[in-house]
């Protein structure tokens, strides 16, 4: 069976920095923060009090949910999930409409690490003050983790596959990828893919104590998230969801559809918690092997990749990740590609991270641009060893560009890599 070419057709996103795309592109490239005070973790006495979450009125729900399934809603990464596809789907060319027939061909791979937690908390109390029978009908999609896939999956008449993948920061990219290779394989045409991630205390509480947060720009949001900077203290929480429409080549040119970007190819592994790697800390080798596995599968050489994408949360193993792009690409100083991370503007979307990263990749290719990373004029000292520092653009850049490599690697020593291309 021939390997097909994938193309992405459409993009949507809900992010800490812009509600659609074009917002999106304009925040990210001039150096727009998304990362507020929550007056709540204050109120919480969370040590970290900023964090990235997503703006918008709550009649902006009008344009996506009837008012009947709005009511009881409590589900904020639902939210942002069916925002950003039910807008991907649209930019597709496609309408919502109501089907007796399923789309056979059209499918939904859209992850989540955990959803609707505040409306789980209410259910919990209201169980456990003996009014189960007012916990009302639309607490069971809200809080399964295949709600999301499941409420996309009927809104817009899907008949293939309809499922849901969960692996911690990875997850994105990871749906990216199963969505590629289903539709590689001939087994569906369209696959709506991205992922999504709740908001609030409940979510980002763990992480606060255990202390990988930072606690010293409360008064200062929009500089406290610092990848590879030599005053990075911790990863700030963020929220949101991405959105992607990826279809065969052969189907988005029948009906004449805009195509963004290609997708290559692109690598899944775990480090096993073996050789430094642990449920919190990256094994270098399996890093390594993810990006090299990820090239070869596209066929791409690593001379070939121009910009790189990278996980970079604003922590201690930044360093370190750029180490082992350095090692597997087997590129150092002037000769290191682009980096980039916009967590700097967004903070760590969790879940949503890989997909909403990714659609800033397929921005950036698509445009001919690299976006500038925030906060990190002080580089960390052992970087300039590894990289040259004007590979590290600190503004945005005009620089088309062919290949670009977005990677993900997630809690529990997970990593996920994927490849685009400048579609021709």
């Amino acid at each position: 069976m021939n390997k097909r070419r994938v193309v992405i057709t459409g993009l949507g996103v809900v992010a800490p920095n812009a509600m659609n795309c074009s917002d999106f592109k304009s925040a990210l490239t001039a150096g727009h923060s998304g990362i507020r005070k929550i007056p709540e973790l204050e109120q919480l006495n969370f040590s970290c009090q900023v964090a990235g979450k997503p703006e918008y009125n709550k009649d902006h729900l009008n344009n996506y949910f009837t008012l009947l399934e709005q009511r009881g809603m409590r589900a904020s990464g639902l939210e942002y999930g069916v925002i950003a596809a039910l807008d991907a789907w649209q930019d597709a060319g496609f309408s919502k409409e109501l089907r007796t027939t399923p789309l056979w061909d059209t499918g939904v791979i859209f992850g989540t690490g955990v959803s609707g937690i505040d409306k789980f908390r209410e259910a919990v109390y209201k169980v456990d003050e003996g009014k189960v029978r007012r916990l009302g009908s639309g607490v069971v999609i809200q809080t399964m983790a295949s709600g999301i896939s499941a409420y996309l999956g009927g809104k817009l008449g899907c008949g293939n596959i309809v499922t849901t993948n969960s692996s911690a920061c990875s997850t994105g990219t990871e749906a990216i990828l199963m969505a590629y290779q289903h539709i590689m394989q001939h087994q569906a045409e369209c696959i709506i893919a991205g992922s999504t991630s709740d908001s609030g205390p409940y979510i980002w509480g763990g992480f606060d104590a255990m202390r990988i947060l930072p606690h010293k720009y409360n008064n200062n949001p929009s500089e406290a998230s610092r990848p590879m900077s030599a005053s990075a203290s911790g990863f700030v929480p963020g929220s949101g969801a991405g959105a992607l429409i990826i279809e065969s080549l052969e189907h988005a040119k029948a009906r004449g559809a805009t195509i963004y970007a290609e997708v290559l190819g692109g690598a899944r592994n775990s480090g096993g918690h073996c050789n430094g790697g642990s449920m919190t800390a990256p094994n270098s080798e399996a890093v390594q092997r993810c990006i090299q596995t990820a090239l070869a599968n596209a066929n791409v050489t690593s001379a070939a990749v121009d910009v790189i994408n990278g996980h970079l949360t604003a922590t201690s193993k930044d360093v370190l990740e750029l180490q082992n792009w350095s090692t597997a690409l087997g590129r150092t100083a002037k000769d290191f590609p682009y980096i980039n991370s916009i967590k700097s503007m967004i903070g760590h979307c969790l879940a949503a991270s890989g997909s909403i990263e990714s659609v800033a990749t397929i921005l950036q290719l698509h445009h001919g641009v690299v976006f500038g990373n925030q906060n990190c004029e002080d580089l960390h000292p052992d970087i300039p060893a590894i990289i040259a520092p004007e590979r590290i653009p600190v503004q945005t850049i005009d620089y088309p560009h062919e290949v670009s490599v977005k990677a993900s690697f997630g809690f529990g020593d997970v990593n996920a890599c994927v490849v685009f291309k400048k579609y021709s």
